[in-house]
């Protein structure tokens, strides 16, 4: 799937919303010892937590590097702490959708936007809703095999070092020619080297060339990468676990910038890309780590195909830019509560100011990533598609501090919306969803 120049994809992006997680309570022990082992477990393998684990004495633990009983066993912790929120009658509505040869889309929709979606099916609940996998699960299995070898193809087409893909070159070279090696009485075979495949050839046709362009966008890629979620040892340390995560976030977004080069790679698409990679990675159920980069990849597309064009400034003053959808937003407040948008507007408070970030990296930068989820739950289940309901939750927030920015003067709004208070989050949603819609409404862009 070479795309060029803007993404180009099927209309089949399907919003959704999250599930209710809170971090959980810790219970209080009189053995001050169990309480201490029982606290640096939960700050290992929490959502959004940091630290270490203590290896009790005689306890038998796999190898640190294997990622997979890692996975295995920071899912299985995350599944108590998050999914203990999830009734058991929702949690087999859930499981009984899932079950049926031909998924119910409508059914998940109502399902993830209440807040009722367990932590272990969201990985297969947003591949759903994104359009990734097809309703009728006989096709599953089809359709994962082959976007994931399209994947692993683009990769070697597009990731691979020059030198690795020269000597697969030879290697192929040579096994098509067996005699190749006895002909010259057992001594190697000098390779003809052509200027394009000299690394000091700076030609446009040189794959060394382009090779080091593209080293200049990985080392942006990387700044940006280290400071991904860095409380969260996921993303962050020196294990080799949380250094493989982030090289598959690095092959990820350098693919898309090289497919996609009137686009490249924006400042905060690594933000976007997390939230996904996380629930991937962390609900593969033994699958191997490759298939999760590849799934994260083509997801990761669909999910910018509805916003491509705010991340490219040429279009900023367009009719799909992102100073149209700021306007549209400007409106959206309006419709529903005038005094706000009037004293805002009056204060010169620009939704550019602060709700450019919030649309642009769908709100990854204003909340914890358990929040994160919860909100791309909802965003997702909305069959109007995701920037449509995007709109109104960012309007929610601006209603749901709305004493504050009524009091406020622009230096004390600007530092309150830059750096968005903690709030109840199911309330923001729920102030989402009952927005009235303005006259002049929003139709969300299409890409073809």
């Amino acid at each position: 799937m070479l795309l060029k120049g803007k993404i180009r994809l099927p209309n089949t992006i399907v919003p959704r919303f999250p599930d209710r997680i809170k971090p959980p309570e810790k219970k209080k022990e009189d053995d001050d010892h169990a309480e201490g082992r029982e606290e640096e477990e939960l700050r290992t393998f929490q959502v959004g937590g940091g630290g270490g684990e203590e290896r009790s004495e005689g306890e038998i633990w796999p190898d640190d590097g294997d990622e997979n009983w890692t996975v295995s066993r920071a899912h299985h912790r995350i599944k108590i702490d998050i999914g203990r929120e999830v009734s058991w009658d929702k949690r087999s509505e859930l499981e009984f959708e899932l079950s049926q040869k031909v998924v119910n889309l409508e059914a998940l929709r109502s399902i993830a936007s209440c807040g009722h979606l367990a932590e272990e099916f969201r990985s297969i609940v947003w591949k759903l809703l994104l359009g990734y996998l097809p309703a009728e699960k006989d096709l599953w299995e089809g359709e994962l095999a082959k976007n994931r070898l399209r994947y692993a193809e683009l990769k070697r087409e597009l990731l691979l070092n020059p030198s690795e893909f020269l000597m697969e070159e030879d290697e192929a070279s040579n096994s098509s020619m067996p005699g190749r090696d006895n002909e010259a009485g057992g001594l190697l075979c000098r390779r003809e080297i052509s200027n394009g495949d000299h690394p000091l050839c700076l030609g446009n046709g040189s794959i060394w060339n382009q090779y080091f362009k593209d080293a200049e966008i990985v080392e942006q890629i990387d700044r940006d990468l280290h400071r991904t979620h860095q409380d969260i040892k996921f993303f962050s340390g020196d294990s080799s676990f949380s250094r493989k995560n982030l090289e598959a976030m690095r092959n990820i977004l350098l693919l898309f910038a090289k497919l996609n080069p009137a686009i490249g790679y924006v400042q905060g698409m690594n933000e976007v890309l997390a939230p996904l990679y996380y629930v991937f990675r962390m609900n593969q159920e033994g699958e191997d780590a490759s298939e999760a980069e590849a799934d994260s990849f083509e997801c990761f597309v669909q999910l910018l195909s509805g916003s491509v064009d705010h991340f490219c400034q040429q279009l900023d003053n367009s009719s799909v830019g992102i100073h149209s959808t700021l306007l549209h937003f400007s409106e959206l407040l309006k419709a529903n509560d005038g005094e706000l948008w009037r004293h805002l507007d009056a204060s010169k408070m620009n939704p550019q100011f602060y709700a450019f970030r919030w649309i642009t990296l769908l709100l990854t930068q204003e909340f914890e990533l358990s929040s994160i989820m919860r909100i791309w739950d909802y965003l997702l289940s909305n069959p109007s598609g995701v920037q449509e309901v995007l709109l109104r939750v960012c309007c929610a927030m601006l209603l749901c501090v709305r004493h504050e920015l009524v009091c406020g003067d622009f230096i004390s709004n600007l530092k309150l919306l830059q750096h968005y208070p903690e709030v109840d989050l199911e309330h923001v949603l729920d102030v989402a969803s009952h927005l009235k819609t303005p006259v002049s409404s929003y139709q969300p862009y299409s890409i073809i």
